[in-house]
């Protein structure tokens, strides 16, 4: 009998030593350790104290971090959700054609802190990358794309179907869309455009300076809602 027990101890002994884990992990096993009697326990007691703090200490430190991530989460959702119905907001406002272009340059270039806004329009008779806004300042914010140029630009020519919202880096920005802007632009949010039944689609792009401003791990709920408002605003010019 002494056998079997000393031979069970031992097995116990041994799995705590392989993974002690086992122990500092289960609350109830802590407890009674630390409840343990040191004057009768004599030296077969190791004081489990220090190593408790410092697992306790450990995953608050853990919690902490978790918790300020929560926190730095929500308050870009937030802020984000706040910019974009500005930026709604801000192309419904305008009653000319005109006005809506000098707002989608510079209100909606401010307001979603990018550096150029441009507006791609499928003009097969046109030049691709000519200007089609009315004459002066805003001329050359609405390009002439060709025919199937709004999804051959997001597919950047392959093949398959365009998605609503597409964020990338660029390494070369396209100088027909963004004229003098494209050798500072590196990163660009684009969004394809439903202008309305029997019309040719279109693109808005915005692009920005930093690499980082857009990148294919962003979300784009905010950015389909937006695109949604934007097209059904400028459906009205085009009709």
């Amino acid at each position: 009998m002494d056998v079997i027990d000393k031979t069970a101890e031992q097995n116990l002994k041994d799995l705590i030593l392989e993974n002690p884990e086992l122990i500092l992990r289960d609350a109830d096993l802590m407890r009674a350790l630390l409840q343990a009697d040191r004057s009768t326990a004599g030296r077969n007691v190791v004081d489990l104290r220090a190593v408790l703090v410092e697992r306790l200490e450990e995953r608050l430190d853990k919690l902490e971090d978790t918790h300020r991530e929560v926190l730095a989460a929500a308050y870009e959702n937030v802020a984000g959700t706040n910019q974009i119905h500005r930026a709604c907001l801000s192309v419904l406002e305008p009653e000319s054609f005109a006005s809506f272009l000098d707002v989608m340059t510079h209100d909606l270039a401010t307001t979603l802190a990018v550096d150029v806004v441009r507006l791609g329009l499928e003009a097969p008779g046109a030049e691709a990358g000519s200007g089609l806004g009315p004459e002066g300042p805003s001329r050359n914010v609405v390009i002439a794309l060709p025919d199937g140029g709004a999804t051959a630009y997001v597919t950047q020519g392959r093949g398959m179907g365009a998605r609503k919202i597409t964020l990338r880096q660029l390494a070369q920005a396209s100088p027909d869309l963004y004229g003098e802007y494209a050798p500072t632009v590196r990163s660009e949010a684009v969004m394809m455009l439903d202008l309305g039944p029997g019309k040719r689609p279109g693109l808005l792009a915005v692009g920005a300076e930093e690499p980082d401003r857009f990148h294919a791990d962003q979300g784009t709920d905010l950015l389909v809602f937006f695109t949604g408002i934007f097209e059904r605003a400028l459906r009205r010019w085009l009709a």
